[in-house]
């Protein structure tokens, strides 16, 4: 959720940076000699004076961004992680003696005192790395010069040196958890990317896809044999990861098992075979509130029964914790897409201006938070004469969504609570609870009609990506990648990118191809083109929103794509200083990121959902992944 980018704008705001002094006078970083009796290991590195620049004016993150780096170097402190974890082989003990210089300029080896004479190491073994140093409240970029692997140093001016990930390596991790599939059923999809981003250890974030054959003896298909129900789903966890796994393993059968009794109830009327929309959306609806019930109040009736405590660590796990959830249910024999939304992840859709060449982007839900005020007018209607309800933007000043699943002490009663407590695992209640269920698990529904000919297409994320990117900025960027890939494409014959030509042709432009408008206003809603604040992020990096040229095309996968420009684009050093943060510093600046992108197209009918190898990761595994059919 916002509230450490809240938390980390804040502290920008009222803690002014102090000017780096520059003296050639003064003494730099210390080269550090570390010898063993058989072996000695070299290793040095000189900083820069210059603070890093960028795009993203690094220089300016907060004085909480310098802290995080002090205190990871005291969570390798007390790893006791030294210098001796630098050698291969160490042999026996080893003793360090830092010598001093005057110059920032890598120099030779010195022996160390009674340690006899160091083995000279070639400059050709020497590597140079790039470092993220902190030195009175600035960042400055440093080198690293040596073979040796460096977490951390700290000489003895207190400069904390952390390595920094380098293009290649923030590539890697980038790419590590992305999947794609072609689908070839042709029923209106081409294909779907997803990738994901952990800032939590583990991830809190989960997701879901899977596509159903129906048969027409449960839905009318116009006398096709069958047709298809196709689901993608994020969710997005919070005070723990167990919601949102539960989510993923059993959402979409709920949902689906739902459709499948109002389907078929309406296939037994020959007059009208097919429910009506109010139907089909009050099904998802109920899916999703019968799966909280399972989750919040059947739990705890199954405990009354066998007051377990071993069976409650794993019956109440899922109430405890909670998540938001967006689901996407695509007919493929209507041409409907339907977005459930409960809580804050958002969904975009991208539909192209035949006329104009670019994209508009249409959001498709609204964050359902307590700073959206139709969300808050809900909640005090409910709640009559309880003015804490929403405080500061959060349900009774805590908890930031308004629709969860889980999150169990907004909706138990507080006897419930008393007694969850007294005999397995629980907290005090609230001291504002009065009248609970506070927070719902019911979703609104949109409906959209699909235009698989105009190539529209599907972005589905977390709220950690709307943090960095704006809804205009997320479909430009999709279309920038669409127009990149096309013009690979019609110089290759490669069957992953055939879909392309199908429907879709344009060069790119200079900017990103999208139309204005489509932006959501500070309190989650629609802003009807009116020019918002920028995401919050945005704010706390000091990103220039009006640099067109900050963003890159460098991926095959479209989500990862996304991920990559959101953290950064073409501004390397902002993208490797911001993978190199480990969890949970990571948290201040960036929250988990799951993201996926649907392309709708006429491809052809194979009956086939294969996976895409060239932007699916590999990760030395030898398990394949599976089609989601």
């Amino acid at each position: 959720m916002r509230r450490a980018a809240v938390f980390a704008l804040r502290t920008a705001r009222r803690s002014p940076f102090r000017k780096l002094i520059s003296s050639k006078s003064s003494f730099g970083p210390s080269d550090h000699v570390v010898a063993a009796q058989s072996s000695v290991v070299t290793r040095r590195y000189s900083t820069s004076r210059q603070p890093l620049q960028s795009s993203m004016r690094l220089p300016k993150l907060p004085i909480a961004f310098v802290g995080t780096l002090g205190a990871i170097g005291a969570w390798y402190a007390y790893r006791g992680d030294g210098p001796q974890h630098l050698l291969r082989n160490p042999v026996t003990p080893i003793s360090v003696q830092p010598a001093r210089s005057l110059s920032t300029t890598p120099e030779a080896p010195q022996p160390a005192s009674g340690s006899g004479t160091a083995t000279p190491v070639s400059s050709a073994q020497e590597q140079n790395r790039k470092a993220l140093v902190v030195d009175n409240d600035q960042f400055f970029t440093g080198s690293i010069v040596g073979d040796g692997p460096l977490a951390k140093d700290t000489d003895d001016y207190g400069r904390k040196v952390l390595e920094m990930m380098t293009p290649e390596q923030a590539t890697e991790r980038l790419r590590k958890n992305e999947q794609s599939f072609l689908v070839g059923r042709g029923g209106g999809v081409v294909r779907y990317d997803v990738v994901q981003l952990p800032s939590n250890d583990p991830i809190e974030d989960d997701h879901a896809e899977k596509i159903v054959e129906v048969p027409n003896t449960v839905a009318a298909t116009d006398g096709a044999p069958s047709s298809d129900w196709m689901f993608w789903g994020v969710f997005d966890g919070h005070s723990g990861w167990t919601t949102s796994a539960k989510l993923r393993q059993v959402l979409i059968s709920f949902v689906a098992r739902e459709l499948n009794s109002t389907y078929k109830a309406a296939l037994s009327n020959p007059k009208s075979p097919f429910p009506s929309p109010a139907e089909i959306d009050q099904a998802m609806k109920s899916a999703f509130v019968k799966l909280d019930n399972e989750i919040c109040l059947d739990s705890v009736s199954k405990l009354s029964k066998n007051p377990s405590k071993r069976l409650a660590a794993e019956l109440l796990a899922p109430a405890l914790s909670g998540s938001c959830a967006l689901l996407s249910f695509y007919d493929s024999q209507s041409k409907t897409l339907r977005v459930a939304c409960t809580g804050d992840s958002r969904a975009v859709l991208g539909r192209r201006n035949m006329q104009t060449g670019k994209w508009f982007a249409t959001p498709l839900s609204e964050d359902q938070t307590g700073s959206n005020p139709n969300e808050a007018a809900r909640l005090r209607a409910e709640h009559p004469g309880e003015e804490n309800v929403i405080r500061a933007g959060r349900v009774l000043g805590n908890l930031e969504p308004t629709r969860a699943f889980g999150d169990a002490f907004y909706k138990w009663s507080r006897d419930t609570q008393e007694r969850l407590k007294k005999n397995f695992f629980g907290r005090t209640p609230h001291p504002l609870l009065k009248t609970p269920p506070y927070v719902t698990a019911e979703p609104v529904v949109t409906s959209t009609p699909i235009e698989p000919s105009k190539g529209d297409f599907l972005i589905l994320a977390t709220d950690g990506l709307w943090e960095m990117l704006t809804n205009e900025e997320a479909v430009g960027l999709v279309g920038q990648w669409i127009e990149q890939q096309n013009k690979q494409a019609s110089a290759s014959s490669n069957s992953s990118t055939a879909w392309l030509t199908s429907w879709f042709k344009s060069s790119a432009p200079s900017a990103l191809p999208v139309e204005k408008g489509g932006n959501m206003d500070k309190t989650g809603r629609v802003d009807n083109g009116k020019a918002g604040e920028k995401p919050i992020r945005q704010q706390q990096w000091d990103v220039k929103a009006e640099k067109v040229d900050r963003f890159v095309v460098e991926d095959k996968n479209a989500a990862t794509h996304l991920v990559r420009n959101a953290l950064g684009g073409k501004d390397k050093d902002m993208l490797c200083a911001l993978l190199t943060l480990p969890s949970p510093y990571s948290r201040r600046y960036r929250d988990d990121l799951t993201v996926e992108v649907i392309f709708f197209g006429e491809g052809e009918n194979t009956g086939a959902v294969v996976v895409n190898s060239e932007a699916t990761a590999q990760n030395g595994s030898d398990q394949t992944i599976k089609a989601k059919l």
